[in-house]
């Protein structure tokens, strides 16, 4: 009796699983149908895009002289959203690495969505599925200097030149053209972007060793040939794909499954971006393979435009904030940051060039989160946009953007525009290298790939492209696009396969029946012990290639016989990859330098109170978001002070800070004779001071030795800045 009592309750539990599994699967085939009918939508439409805002199309790049695919869009701010034309606008360009562009506004939680929340006009730079023949990426970056330039004519209220953001592949295109237009920029934001290409560490990120293990570029040439001259972004999606391939061919496709009642619609809007497809022309492709991610020539500035002109990232001189994660195994932290180190000798020569760098590295949200995460969007793009302007006006230097909650912020709350607390602290090219790189044997071995591949490259060009473009007619490259396997996993499930024609009814009239299994089933935990030992089997083949390709890379470019064969300088303790060093640049600083000595006893009442605010603030090396706020207001309210632009107030500020670097004691002798006789307007001064510094709390020591010092300067006892705040 008791066996018959534990015999039914389990069959009635299998039963109850085989219905709920079979429902499952008929609704996960209906899904597939709706994910196959966007990507067919998406192939039909000329110009697709998946902003989830209204856009208004201003300028289409395919008119210019050369004709390039580009876009470029004004977003219509939602009813409920007021825009102040006061405010610099924002800029948001997407990533042409697969697929078509809206990424950036994919949703209200985006970068577009924070920066209309803050007030600020939002454009939108897209592109079109298909290149124009011929057009090349500086044809595209020609493109959007016009963009940029369409963009400050239609603001001149505007405090401030655009804020630009680079998504991904976007980032790196947009620091070429701040580089060669810088006087079209405001801030730039970086999300993601790889700008120092052989950079990781071992045992991490094992992307960077591909080109080596393929023998360098040869084979994106071969591509570009059996596509009849155009390269297919569907290739760049499943390179991403292929390196999570417990996610690819198994958790996504599961967690959809066994979530089937909640996860569609989260499910089809990410597809919806995700199965999108565009291309590339063959050339374009070949220049990024060659130029930046093998060939690692941006940083080094041995870029030239066809007149000529040099890339020098170094010319850029609007402020640069650079958002990695840990977790990013596409561009991680080395790959989106060592470009400094390349670049930069020491923090003084970020300051000597007029620079401002800001980096923020988040502890683990993959590369896709970067761009699309709800909770990314509201933390860091949010406070991005907040205070983007004291993002401008920073001194030159190298600073982390380190966030803390609001609530935790104690005094002066109400300063805090968004739910997190923004302080900028000066960092060392030092903090850069304890995230890891690579050591000066590391740049060998991928110098000794970027020139195999120079020389596997030239010989594919003279004995094999001739053959290979010969023989591919326009409709096998066609053909080897339409059957590329990653638009078959799409293609398979359209209304044109017979099988699917009775999944939509055969859906319905499941939801109608639906009867999901109890929670405490057990072959639902079945289930999930299924699904983890298969996601920790492929994770373990994941882990087993990536040790085998790092492994071989180092074994077979660490060769001392291969780096002397391909000319490799095996002895040289100078990195292969480095920027030249200009006596110009350094003639141009002595003048400078020179300039600033003399006017240190020039600029008035208003200079002398930044130049003491820059000295008071340098002792904690950190700039909060709450002392800017009080800065704007006294900008507002003070007539001298009102009268500066922002723009003004950022060069005053960068003057004031290489008057100190120059010469502390004189840059602080000066400080009284550029201030009134009057007692009581330098006891303001001095309140005005005193009222930013502690905006974001009280002061250390070392602060409040300094700003004593300022006192004393202005004749003004310490024991009158303590009565004066007491009052």
């Amino acid at each position: 009796m008791a066996q018959r009592d534990m015999t039914f309750p389990a069959m009635a539990q299998t039963a109850e699983y085989m219905t709920d599994a079979w429902q499952r699967s008929v609704l996960f085939l209906d899904v597939m149908r709706e994910r196959a009918a966007q990507y067919d939508a998406h192939t039909k439409d000329p110009a697709p895009n998946v902003l989830s805002y209204d856009a208004e199309l201003v300028l289409d790049a395919r008119s210019f002289d050369p004709p390039v695919n580009y876009l470029l869009y004004r977003i219509v701010p939602p009813e409920d959203v007021t825009i102040d034309p006061l405010k610099r606008p924002f800029v948001i360009v997407d990533p042409r690495a697969g697929q078509v562009s809206g990424i950036g506004g994919f949703k209200a939680d985006s970068e577009v969505g924070v920066a209309l929340k803050a007030g600020h006009p939002v454009w939108f730079i897209g592109f079109l599925p298909e290149p124009v023949p011929g057009q090349t990426i500086l044809d595209v970056t020609n493109a959007q200097a016009t963009f940029l330039e369409t963009v400050v004519a239609r603001h001149p209220e505007a405090e401030g030149k655009p804020c630009v953001i680079g998504n991904c592949q976007a980032g790196w295109a947009v620091m070429i053209l701040a580089a060669l237009r810088p006087e079209l920029f405001g801030p730039i934001i970086v999300p993601g972007t790889p700008l120092s290409y052989w950079a990781g560490v071992h045992g991490k990120y094992p992307m960077r060793y591909a080109g080596g293990l393929m023998g360098g570029t040869w084979l994106t040439a071969l591509a570009g040939d059996l596509g009849g001259g155009i390269f297919d972004g569907a290739a760049l999606v499943q390179n991403f794909e292929a390196q999570d391939p417990a996610n690819t061919f198994w958790t996504k496709q599961y967690n959809l499954w066994s979530k089937i009642d909640t996860e569609p619609e989260r499910y089809l809007g990410f597809e919806k971006w995700w199965n999108a497809l565009v291309t590339l022309n063959a050339g374009e492709m070949q220049w990024i393979v060659d130029e930046l991610f093998v060939g690692n020539h941006l940083a080094a500035g041995d870029i030239r435009t066809a007149d000529g002109t040099a890339i020098d990232l170094r010319a850029i001189n609007s402020p640069i904030v650079v958002f990695c994660s840990k977790g990013d195994n596409i561009t991680p932290p080395q790959q989106a940051l060592d470009w400094i180190l390349d670049l930069y000798d020491s923090e003084d020569d970020i300051r000597a060039w007029g620079q401002t760098i800001v980096y923020t590295v988040h502890d683990h949200i993959g590369h896709l989160g970067i761009f699309v995460s709800g909770q990314v969007a509201r933390k860091e793009h949010d406070e991005f946009a907040h205070n983007i302007d004291l993002i401008d006006v920073l001194p030159p230097g190298l600073y982390e953007a380190v966030l803390t909650p609001k609530e935790a912020a104690g005094v002066n709350a109400d300063l805090v525009k968004g739910d997190w607390v923004m302080r900028c602290e000066a960092r060392t090219l030092d903090d850069i290298r304890a995230l890891g790189g690579n050591d000066l044997e590391d740049e060998r071995k991928f110098e000794t790939v970027a020139r195999l591949s120079e020389i596997n490259l030239a010989l594919y060009r003279t004995f094999a492209q001739p053959f290979v473009q010969a023989f591919t007619t326009p409709s096998f490259a066609e053909a080897t696009r339409r059957f590329h396997p990653l638009r078959l996993s799409y293609e398979m499930f359209c209304a044109g396969n017979p099988w699917m024609r009775q999944v939509k009814g055969l859906a319905e009239s499941v939801r109608e029946k639906r009867e999901p299994a109890s929670p405490d089933n057990p072959w639902l935990n079945m289930q999930e012990m299924t699904s983890t030992a298969i996601v920790q089997g492929l994770d373990a083949m994941r882990d087993a290639i990536n040790w085998t390709s790092e492994a071989s890379f180092h074994a077979i470019y660490g060769n001392r016989a291969l780096q002397a064969a391909l000319g490799v300088d095996t002895s040289s303790t100078e990195r292969p990859r480095k920027p030249a060093h200009t006596g110009l640049h350094d003639e141009l600083v002595r003048r400078r330098d020179e300039g600033l000595r003399r006017n240190m006893t020039e600029g008035g009442p208003v200079a002398a109170v930044v130049r003491a605010l820059i000295w008071v603030g340098m002792s904690g090396r950190v700039v909060d978001e709450r002392q800017f706020a009080e800065i704007a207001r006294l900008r507002r309210t003070h007539p001298e002070s009102s009268a500066l632009t922002l723009a003004d107030f950022k060069q005053m500020v960068r003057e004031q800070l290489q008057m100190l670097l120059l010469d502390e004691e004189a840059a602080l002798g000066a400080i009284p004779g550029l201030m009134p006789e009057s007692g009581d307007q330098r006891r303001m001064a001095l309140d005005t001071i005193r009222e930013v510094v502690e905006a974001s709390g009280a002061l250390d020591h070392k602060a409040r030795q300094r700003l004593n010092r300022i006192a004393s300067l202005l004749g003004i006892g310490p024991a009158a800045i303590d009565k004066r705040k007491a009052s």
